[in-house]
């Protein structure tokens, strides 16, 4: 994967965060969770030279004295002032490599996908590979998976990998099937299958553990090319006023390039990050979680581990058999005792373990693993489970029981509302991304996007959060509406709860003394907005520690704030 050294020059000559003085940023409409959960109101921020807060200041307070208190002072004109938001699942790497190759994500045929593919193939000629993402079947309307005869006509002899967009499942051209030598003679992996045609020979597209067979094929980026991804990633954050994020399967590759932009001071997101299996946990944490580094950027808390696949590509580990494919029940990648046991290995050493499970076979799984697990290891664990998307009612109050936090990505429920309806059939939708009923059963719940697979807009989330309903306003009343949350409940899992996920509710996640001063200016105030107006908001500026990291009016990372 070649990409221009000159992209990296131009993200990087943007100016950082500055060391400031004490700045007072007042004249704001300002909202936060409080440390008991509830909504705080505020007019002003008073923090310091090394951005952290000292005051909150609300209305009738006594307003600072200028140079004596402070030295900087801001009008926010009005707007509206909310913690950072906190994206509490995404793929750091992949989103700024997703923004630097091929993007399918808005096609809406095959057709459509394919011109796209040959352009950008004629546009290129100098990648060995042509790898993408985003595709997406459902979409096409196309009833099946598309295939590699199909991708030859437009690529000629490169190889050609093109990811679906929920990132489990892979399309290839025979090119890239020939140099992975994936034949009609191979097998299907443990945890994964391949398409075939009706002589046996691979159709073109992989699922799950099966991806790795051509995955693996494709030539890595260089250390530079991660530093642009990296770049670029954090310029995608800021503007949607993303200011920290649970980064989902850490490599050391990845981590190594957290770790250069740290040491040069380019390192202004802060990344929660959980190492991409057992393996990768040892190789970047050694004994036991790194601490803080940076100023409170980067740590390694934990590691990311996978129980079964996605609804999309029929991988997700069902209780029943699909709806739409009854001669499965999706591909489980681990059993109860082999996951319990990989669980075990990392909290031994104090690792804080997430668990995929997307079906609700696999939550009750992962649950009963945590459930048998807590026993032994005591203390504050914090399990995670990330997606929970499709949950059998059975099982909500042992959800709450084991202690489990749901990691949740509200903007998949409006994705993914009429595959899942396929997918399930009418029965058994009334455990279809229940944000609600885990809610009120005791469940905290975090936040985020699965960026790249979605867009990393928190906005967009919220929306769906409180109306169950797409950008076109369907379905009317909501999707299962008896899932909505308030405005406050789905606020606090993009912020205070998304931190508490992720053990930084000491660090940042809400406007509070002595936390970071981590904010963002919008222009909707979403604790008094219907669903259409905060998918609209519009970040101006995006502050982290103090020090303002992107600034709509500029359109870039802006520097030290006017006096």
């Amino acid at each position: 994967m070649m990409l221009i050294r000159t992209a990296l020059a131009a993200l990087l000559l943007t100016a950082s965060p500055a060391v400031l003085a004490d700045t007072l940023v007042d004249n704001v409409v300002g909202r936060t969770i409080g440390a008991n959960g509830q909504v705080e109101q505020f007019t002003g921020l008073l923090f310091d030279d090394a951005g952290t807060i000292k005051r909150v200041i609300r209305s009738g307070d006594k307003k600072p004295k200028p140079r004596k208190e402070y030295q900087y002072h801001i009008d926010g004109k009005g707007r509206v002032m909310l913690p950072g938001m906190i994206d509490a699942h995404a793929h750091v790497m992949d989103i700024g490599f997703a923004a630097l190759s091929l993007d399918l994500s808005e096609t809406t045929s095959l057709a459509d996908a394919l011109n796209r593919i040959g352009k950008f193939a004629a546009e290129h000629p100098d990648r060995p590979w042509i790898v993408g993402r985003g595709w997406n079947q459902e979409l096409w309307k196309l009833g099946r998976f598309p295939t590699a005869a199909e991708l030859d006509v437009v690529t000629g002899g490169r190889p050609v990998w093109l990811q679906r967009v929920d990132g489990h499942a892979g399309w290839a051209n025979s090119a890239a099937l020939k140099a992975a030598g994936v034949t009609a003679t191979t097998k299907d992996p443990a945890g994964g299958s391949i398409e075939r045609g009706a002589d046996g020979a691979p159709a073109g597209v992989l699922i799950d553990s099966a991806m790795e067979l051509v995955g693996a094929k494709v030539p890595p980026p260089r250390a530079e090319d991660r530093d642009v991804a990296f770049a670029t990633s954090q310029q995608i954050l800021f503007k949607r006023g993303v200011t920290a994020v649970a980064d989902m399967g850490t490599g050391i590759e990845d981590w190594q390039t957290y770790r250069r932009a740290g040491d040069a001071n380019r390192l202004y997101v802060r990344v929660m990050a959980y190492a991409a299996g057992p393996d990768q946990m040892t190789l970047i944490g050694g004994p036991g979680p790194s601490p803080w580094l940076y100023q409170d950027r980067l740590r390694l808390n934990g590691v990311k581990l996978y129980l079964d696949g996605a609804l999309g590509s029929r991988g997700a580990w069902l209780k029943a058999p699909y709806a739409d494919a009854p001669n499965t029940r999706g591909l489980p990648q681990l059993n109860q005792t082999q996951l319990g046991n990989i669980m075990s290995r990392a909290a031994m050493d104090g690792f804080q373990v997430a668990v995929h499970a997307i079906g609700d076979e696999a939550n009750a799984t992962v649950i009963g693993a945590i459930s048998d697990l807590s026993g032994t290891y005591k203390g504050d664990r914090r399990w995670r489970v990330e997606h929970a998307q499709i949950v059998d009612p059975k099982d909500f109050a042992k959800f709450a029981s084991s202690g489990a936090i749901a990691s949740m990505q509200p903007i998949h429920q409006t994705s993914d509302r009429l595959m899942a309806e396929a997918r399930l059939g009418p029965d058994r939708l009334a455990g279809a991304y229940p944000w609600k009923s885990l809610k009120t059963a005791g469940v905290r719940l975090a936040f985020g996007s699965d960026a790249p697979v979605e867009l990393a807009d928190p906005w967009a989330g919220l929306a769906a959060a409180i109306s169950r309903q797409g950008p076109d306003g369907q379905p009317a009343g909501g999707w299962q509406p008896q899932e909505r949350l308030s405005a406050a409940e789905a606020l606090a899992a993009y912020t205070a709860d998304a931190a508490y996920a992720g053990f930084a509710e000491s660090k940042f996640g809400r406007l509070a003394p002595g936390l970071r001063a981590d904010f963002v200016l919008v222009d909707v105030d979403p604790l008094a907005a219907s669903a259409a107006q905060v998918r609209a908001t519009k970040v101006s500026e995006t502050w982290i520690g103090g020090g303002r990291v992107w600034s709509a009016e500029e359109g870039t990372t802006a520097g030290k704030p006017a006096n």
